[in-house]
């Protein structure tokens, strides 16, 4: 159980020092990006620190400049089968920072050791910090130097470890653009290997990992070609907050930390259905926050599906208190409370009844149920026809020792889905992202610029951006209006777009202050989102945005602009979704 005795330094108080940290490095301090990225369609979520800001990495020009730094929030759900034990979370924040060409590894190696071991920072004993490098390969050297630097702020060579590129690489996920070699900062929980060739990565419990030193120097082109040295080179840094405040405080797991502990309180226990409990309403919280809300498809059904995992583990250990939790998240992660709590309490009630009816489903299934498999057909049906989402039937068989036939769950899965299109040709999901911007994604970005200038001159400066996702396929829109467009109302959206298109205005950008955009009448969605500097895209006297995505240069490049569908996705909030053809 935690001990308020043992805390060393608190929440915030890490936040600050990280932030002050950076600040005095010469680094500007930009705010967290949402956690649901706005233009980019290849994530549901932003994963970590450094998504947003790849255009800069690829080369664009920061308006805050070539040192930035923050502390992102993000949700990964790759890893939720582990949530519950020490270390593992959906969501967490990323302590952050950047260099877009200017330092590389002699000055980040040095500031690393500097704030992991430094009295007036996280003061952990230099004896507790192990590294590891990049042991090389066909494509790439090894990482001689980094460990070098390493060695000069007193790292022993027995605490460097040298590991293969599956382990000290970094690239995106395409395989192509920037990328390079990692240097990751652990701490030494035990001192004592568990067996010959212990090391970070062989996954013992010994080290706990701190942070990620990534050092962007190589680009690939083409797949298949070897990398080349990179232009511009970067650095880029992701240390985990709950992490570190953990180990810094003397912990050995994040649920003892100032985070969750008085959660666990509330809930009365420390087990791992307790962890997970709290642990998932944490996250629901932060991505309702964001605009979220749940559904059967997307970040939504993420959403859902963390909101149900946490009621299933509510159930089991009798617990209801979900808005005395909710309050408490809220005690340091600043949100409207009482919006958030009615969307977490409404996704409650729905699945209360779901649950009772799906779970008697279940237990007669399992009573006519031969051998240890639960066949997918079976699995899909209950999904289909009682709502049973295929993460908990999984759930359930395995607290019985069973298993589900999974190939067969996606082949019925396919098999509807493929109905469902067909039964309507609008449906389907829509596939790509910023990952992939190219001519396309740009051309949507001006796009979506201009759906939002028609929508306010026809219905007011009262009509504000309420989300955005581009593919190199479509725009998709969400904006505020609490009233359906109406099929005569889209036609003149649409003929009002196409008429800025025809005129073939210039996409002209400015950097500026926040002050002075908001002088200038640029809209955007204001409060800390933004750091100090800001990128203004203007087109004529049609549209003035601020805005970091991918445009193009003149109105005349974008095609003919043409509406698929106009819808509701919440109280007080339409979406349309179009194309360029």
């Amino acid at each position: 159980m935690y001990n308020a005795a043992m805390k060393k330094l608190s929440y915030q108080q890490l936040r600050k020092m990280w932030l002050d940290f950076l600040a005095d490095k010469d680094h500007a301090i930009i705010p967290s990006a949402p956690i649901v990225p706005e233009n980019d369609a290849s994530t549901l979520f932003t994963t970590a620190g450094m998504q947003p800001l790849v255009p800069f990495l690829l080369g664009e020009t920061h308006p805050a400049g070539k040192r930035i730094a923050n502390i992102q929030r993000c949700v990964r759900t790759n890893d939720i089968e582990e949530v519950g034990d020490n270390t593992h979370l959906t969501f967490f924040e990323m302590m952050g920072n950047w260099s877009l060409g200017d330092y590389f590894k002699r000055e980040k190696v040095a500031w690393s050791y500097e704030f992991l071991t430094g009295k007036e920072y996280l003061g952990i004993p230099s004896d507790k910090i192990c590294v590891t490098c990049f042991e090389g390969d066909k494509a790439a050297p090894k990482d001689t130097e980094c460990a070098e630097f390493w060695k000069e702020q007193g790292v022993p060579e027995k605490r460097i470890y040298f590991l293969p590129k599956s382990e000290n690489w970094w690239a995106m996920a395409s395989g192509l653009g920037p990328q390079g070699p990692c240097s990751e900062m652990f701490f030494d929980q035990t001192g004592k290997d568990c067996k010959k060739g212990c090391n970070p990565s062989c996954g013992c419990g010994r080290f706990v990992e701190l942070g990620n030193d990534v050092y962007m120097q190589f680009v690939v082109d083409k797949v298949g070609e070897p990398a080349r040295l990179a232009v511009q080179k970067n650095v880029d840094t992701g240390w985990g907050l709950e992490r570190v405040l953990c180990f810094v405080n003397g912990g050995s797991n994040v649920y003892q930390t100032e985070l969750f502990a008085p959660a666990l309180e509330i809930i009365g226990g420390n087990s791992k259905e307790a962890r997970i409990l709290a642990e998932h309403t944490r996250a629901a919280c932060m991505i309702i926050c964001d605009g979220v809300l749940p559904s059967n498809s997307g970040a939504g059904y993420v959403l859902r599906r963390l909101i149900r995992r946490a009621v299933r583990m509510a159930n089991k250990l009798s617990f209801t208190k979900y808005d005395e939790l909710i309050k408490f998240f809220n005690s340091y992660l600043v949100f409207d409370c009482a919006a958030v709590t009615k969307v977490y309490l409404d996704e409650v009630a729905k699945f209360a009844s779901t649950l009772e009816t799906g779970l008697k489903e279940f237990e007669k299934v399992v009573s006519f149920l031969k051998g240890t498999e639960l066949s997918g057909k079976t699995a899909f049906r209950l999904y289909e026809t009682y709502g049973f989402p295929i993460e908990v039937t999984r759930e359930l068989a395995l607290e019985r020792g069973l298993t589900v036939n999974m190939v067969e769950y996606e082949a019925a899965r396919e098999k509807h889905v493929k109905e469902s299109q067909a039964a309507s040709a609008s449906a389907g999901a829509f596939k790509g992202g910023l990952a992939d911007s190219g001519e396309a994604t740009a051309r949507l970005h001006t796009a979506t610029h201009l759906l939002l200038a028609a929508l306010r001159e026809m219905f007011g400066t009262g009509v504000v951006q309420r989300g955005s996702n581009i593919t190199p396929e479509r725009l998709r829109f969400d904006f505020s209006l609490d009233r359906k467009v109406e099929p005569d109302a889209l036609a003149k959206i649409e003929a009002w777009v196409n008429q800025v298109i025809k005129k073939n205005l210039a996409v002209k950008v400015t950097e500026m202050t926040v002050d002075e955009a908001k002088k200038l009448g640029a809209v955007g969605v204001f409060g800390d989102r933004y750091g100090d500097r800001v990128k203004v895209y203007s087109v004529g006297g049609v549209s003035c945005e601020i805005c970091g995505g991918p445009h193009a240069g003149a109105t005349g490049e974008l095609g003919k602009f043409k509406i698929l569908k106009e819808e509701s996705v919440a109280a007080g909030v339409r979406r349309i979704k179009a194309v360029l053809v």
